[in-house]
């Protein structure tokens, strides 16, 4: 098991990257302050790829899906949109934001 890369979903589906765990069927909040859903950690048919199948938790409520190692990446250092200070650029929402939404 090798945290650095998603977990080849063919063989068994995991939510790690880098030690960053995603959980489904729970909110995030987004480095730049927005809130969203995450419904299900997905599988590639053909790669094995994972990706999150994600909600906006605002009008109009798209759906969305990004790649697991994307979604779990961290935010690059020096961004100025980094609006709540975060590590990474989806972080799982325990009901305080800090910062502006």
């Amino acid at each position: 098991f090798d945290n650095n890369d998603s977990i080849c979903c063919l063989c068994s589906k995991k939510g790690f990257v880098n030690m960053h765990e995603i959980l489904e069927k729970r909110p995030y909040k987004h480095f730049k302050g927005n809130l969203y859903y995450v419904h299900e950690i997905v599988c590639h048919s053909e790669t094995g790829e994972l990706y999150v199948s994600y909600q906006a938790l605002y009008s109009p409520y798209k759906f969305y899906i990004k790649p697991l190692k994307l979604f779990a990446a961290k935010v690059e250092d020096g961004r100025t949109d980094n609006l709540l200070h975060q590590k990474y650029k989806f972080e799982l929402y325990d009901g305080n934001i800090d910062g502006k939404l």
